[in-house]
């Protein structure tokens, strides 16, 4: 917790990485390198989802929204990670750092709330599948997407609310190369009580509810494939959710050992290799995961390319 006397904060000083010295701009460079991946991997998938008439099915319409959802995430993030690299002091205003931090966890827990639709979409289509049409009708689809919207909006408010209303003075160094939630709570000069109850409830209805859905969703799934008689058959059931079953595993696995584990913020160094890997790695490798191990992504590249790059 900041210290309570002194003047209030005019700006915040993020130090990140800046004691990494002669590794910062070959940090910048793999940074960059990472974040075009990822905005160029995630753009296809929403290309493709858009022009491709066999990738309309309600899975590819959570994909796509998904997608959206990651290019505004690691947008919010990463270009002022790089500008700060590059400077010998990085500082952010209060009003930035602020807003930072919403769209932060705007954007996470909309992925948050898109990666539950998807499961839902995947036991529908394997554990009822004659229901399949009426359940994950046009109307539920776009329902689901705005409800995870609404979801990140609520996150958002309520940390805004609950820590930015906090006065700030004294310390305004962040050990960190964001404006994430617990580095910014603990410079607040007033009790951060009610920013914890805030992180807490946030936790609890915007992250452990959706993923335990996802879980009851896949034991659901886990059942029915072992229900079907042939091995051949249970591959093919289990190959429709290979792909988004990684990339909860990535997701939830990252956001539990940054934010839940009983030692967070023990380490500064540790919490921001955590981040890194959340916020600019992790979402370059989920456009790889569902095009790479997905026959029907795969052959709508293929058509697209014959269509605009082969055709005489």
């Amino acid at each position: 917790m900041g210290g309570g006397n002194g003047t209030a904060v005019t700006e915040f000083v993020l130090l990140g990485f800046s004691g990494s010295g002669s590794l910062r701009v070959p940090l910048f460079w793999g940074v960059l390198c990472v974040y075009l991946v990822t905005l160029l991997g995630n753009a296809l998938i929403i290309l493709l989802t858009l022009a491709d008439a066999g990738l309309r099915s309600p899975m590819y319409f959570f994909l796509r929204h998904f997608s959206v959802a990651e290019i505004l995430y690691t947008t919010t993030i990463v270009p002022r990670m790089l500008a700060n690299l590059l400077s010998p002091c990085p500082t952010i205003p209060p009003a930035s750092c602020f807003t930072q931090l919403y769209f932060f966890a705007l954007f996470g827990i909309a992925e948050c709330g898109l990666l539950t639709a998807m499961a839902c979409d995947r036991y529908v289509a394997i554990c009822r599948p004659l229901h399949y049409a009426t359940l994950m009708s046009q109307r539920a689809c776009a329902g689901m997407v705005g409800a995870s919207y609404l979801m990140g909006v609520v996150t958002g408010t309520t940390h805004s609310i609950c820590i930015f209303t906090m006065p700030f003075r004294g310390a305004s160094t962040i050990h960190h190369f964001l404006c994430d939630i617990l580095p910014v709570l603990r410079l607040a000069s007033g009790s951060p009580f009610w920013g914890e109850v805030g992180n807490l409830a946030v936790t609890i209805a915007f992250i452990l509810t959706p993923f335990s859905l996802i879980v009851a969703s896949y034991a659901c799934i886990l059942v029915t494939i072992l229900g079907v008689a042939t091995p051949k058959g249970r591959h093919k059931v289990f190959s429709t959710c290979s792909s988004h079953l990684f990339v909860v595993i990535l997701f939830f696995g990252t956001g539990t050992a940054a934010y839940m584990r009983p030692w967070a913020g023990s380490s500064q160094d540790g919490d921001q290799i955590l981040a890194l890997f959340y916020t600019v790695v992790t979402p370059m490798f989920n456009p790889f995961i569902y095009t790479l191990r997905n026959k029907e992504v795969t052959g709508a590249m293929r058509r697209l390319m014959k269509r605009y790059l082969w055709s005489p």
